[in-house]
């Protein structure tokens, strides 16, 4: 039997008779996804440099993203404000980090207009609008959205990523934490590691393992709900904490420097066409009074 529906709001459209042979019920209406809406996973990689990929020309191994690379779109003109948490207040809102307050990180707020460290409640994450489009919603791992004199046990809570429309939340709170002995909030509580380094701990296995229960929680009870997944990792930000397996790995690869990495992995960008080849122009600057250095402005302007 099909179920009467109506939007909450709107009057009753079923029968209320004297008896309930010549009545029929009708239910409000819950709260759905369209059909077909997609799962999305939003990865932010802190302090990740644009070269350290292996599908954006990386010796270092990526197979996973690689082949996620292989399957979409990559893309080389992104904007950063080059700190953490403004530029992660700019993918979680659309808007620009002064819009948001986050001229610098929470904790350099100033008190003035767009540098409060405090997002304004009116600039939608887009985890609230997911949320009332019928998605679950998940954070996990860094948050760094919530100022510093707010996110203690005293709360308030309104802007911890519960308040900002995440169903649930497992990660830390702050700019960086300790990858073996990490400061971890669930939901709305602090708690701590399940295991010890001893028995295993990293803090990046651990929150991969949360954010696979979280999803199948809910999956395994209705499947065909779409769900956000926003998740950031503590990894490549300081505290530098790499597992020794994954250093082993490695070891030696990078001992000749910082130049030469550079130059191996800016040929490589090239022929993967990450990097667009350079053509030769010259750029004009108007100048009202050019003065003598105009001819070595421009001369400096000139690329092969």
């Amino acid at each position: 039997m099909t179920l009467q529906e109506y939007k909450p709001g709107t009057p009753f459209p079923g029968v209320i008779g004297r008896t309930v042979d010549v009545s029929s019920p009708a239910w409000p209406q819950p709260l759905r996804a369209k059909a077909g809406a997609p799962n999305v996973l939003f990865i932010v990689l802190d302090d990740l440099g644009f070269g350290q990929l292996g599908c954006y020309g990386a010796p270092i191994r990526t197979p996973n993203l690689d082949a996620l690379a292989a399957d979409g779109l990559r893309y080389n003109n992104f904007h950063t404000t080059a700190l953490c948490s403004p530029t992660r207040s700019c993918i979680v809102t659309g808007r620009n980090h002064h819009s948001n307050g986050l001229a610098c990180i929470t904790e350099g707020a100033t008190g003035y207009p767009g540098s409060n460290g405090m997002i304004p409640f009116e600039n939608g994450f887009l985890s609230e609008i997911l949320l009332q489009n019928g998605y679950n919603t998940y954070a996990v791992g860094k948050w760094h959205l919530t100022p510093g004199h707010e996110s203690s046990a005293a709360g308030p809570y309104d802007r911890w990523p519960l308040g900002r429309g995440f169903e649930r939340f497992y990660g830390f709170l702050g700019g960086d934490t300790h990858q073996y002995y990490p400061e971890l909030v669930y939901d709305n509580h602090q708690v701590e590691p399940e295991k010890t380094p001893e028995e295993g701990y990293h803090l990046t296995e651990d929150l991969v393992d949360k954010a696979i229960s979280f999803v199948a929680d809910a999956k395994q009870v209705v499947p065909d709900k779409p769900f956000f997944l926003y998740f950031a990792t503590g990894a490549m930000h300081a505290p530098h904490h790499v597992p020794q397996e994954w250093a082993d790995k490695y070891k030696g690869q990078f001992d000749d420097g910082w130049d030469a990495y550079r130059e191996k992995v800016f040929a490589r960008q090239k022929e993967l066409g990450i990097v667009p080849p350079m053509r030769n122009y010259r750029a004009t600057i108007p100048m009202s009074n050019p003065g003598p250095h105009a001819a070595r402005t421009n001369a400096r302007c000139l690329r092969a």
